[in-house]
């Protein structure tokens, strides 16, 4: 298996303008809608905890 080679992105320089507003907005509402979806589930799973045994 050949090895998986990363390069990593520097950030942005200081004077460089910041990505579309769109780009911007989609991240955060990815992340957003990951976390609830994550936070539901585990939620549930330790809410159903005392019922598995």
């Amino acid at each position: 298996m050949p090895a998986i080679i990363i390069d990593p992105v520097p950030p942005p320089a200081p004077d460089e303008p910041p990505g579309p507003l769109w780009k911007r907005l989609a991240w955060f509402v990815a992340l957003a809608v990951a976390a609830a979806g994550v936070t539901a589930v585990v939620a549930y799973a330790l809410r159903a905890l005392p019922f598995a045994g």
